[in-house]
Order: C-alpha cells, then structure tokens, then sequence
C-alpha cells in the first residue's frame, strides 16, 4: 500500500508538468499573439491554433501551410516568435545533417524533413516511418544528435 502511496502523487504530478497541447480559437489567444499570427499568415493558410504550457510557460501556435509544406509557428504572449518548424526537401539541408539522417534512416521510410529554428539555433527533424510506426531523428547543421 505505501508504493501505492508514494507513486500515485508522482504520477500525479508527471501528468500535469507534462506540455498540455490544447487547441484554440484566434479569440483565445492575447491580442499582440493575434496580432502576430495575423502577420505570419499573410502568405500561408491557417490549418490551427493551439496553446501550449510547459514547465510553466505557455506559448501559442500556428499550424499553417505554406506552397503545400508545413509551417508551424510558436509565440510567447507578447507575440514574439519562439520556434519555426519548417517542411524542407532532404537536399536542402546542409550535407553533413543530410549524411547524418541518410544514415539513421537505413532501410526505414522518410515521411518528412522539417527545419526547426529556436533563435539563432537551427537544427532538423526527419519523421520516419518503421514497420506501420513513426519516430523522429533529430540531428543538428553539422550532423551530430541534437538534443532537446
């Protein structure tokens, strides 16, 4: 019984810290986000909003479509860009990054490639398909692991 104890409230508590992706309304979100996200559509279709708190902060984001790729946007509340994920071609990502996923890959399928760009850092996730399952490799510019 006193496992049961212990565990439950850390479970408990891994439940709530964990990110809450919950979709919203372009009315949800704070005025300078809406403000924003009105500026990054203006070349793009809106697919969704969605709001995000982890760790105790929140960001927003706007899933959109660009030339038929995807586009995903992330904002704190003042409407400032937090992350872009951007649907890329494999070629167009620098080669060692390429060579990194290429290898990773093996035999498994590549879904898609998408830049991601925190700041100044820019790094690459390729969704990949093994066996009806799908996983992400995520490696940096010069082809090493990136980590999260």
């Amino acid at each position: 019984m006193k496992f049961i104890a212990i565990t439950l409230p850390a479970l408990l508590a891994a439940i709530f810290l964990r990110a809450a992706d919950v979709k919203v309304q372009m009315g949800d979100l704070p005025p300078a986000v809406q403000a924003a996200v009105k500026e990054q559509t203006k070349t793009a279709s809106l697919v969704s909003l969605s709001k995000e708190t982890e760790n105790g902060k929140t960001t927003w984001e706007a899933e959109t479509t660009v030339n038929g790729k995807s586009r995903d946007v992330s904002f704190d509340k003042t409407g400032a860009i937090v992350a872009v994920e951007q649907e890329v071609d494999l070629d167009s990502i620098p080669a060692p990054a390429k060579a990194a996923i290429q290898k990773r890959l093996g035999k498994d399928t590549l879904k898609k490639v998408e830049s991601v760009t925190v700041g100044k850092a820019v790094s690459y996730e390729a969704t990949v398909a093994t066996n009806g399952k799908t996983s992400e490799i995520g490696v940096n510019a010069d082809g090493t692991a990136h980590k999260e």
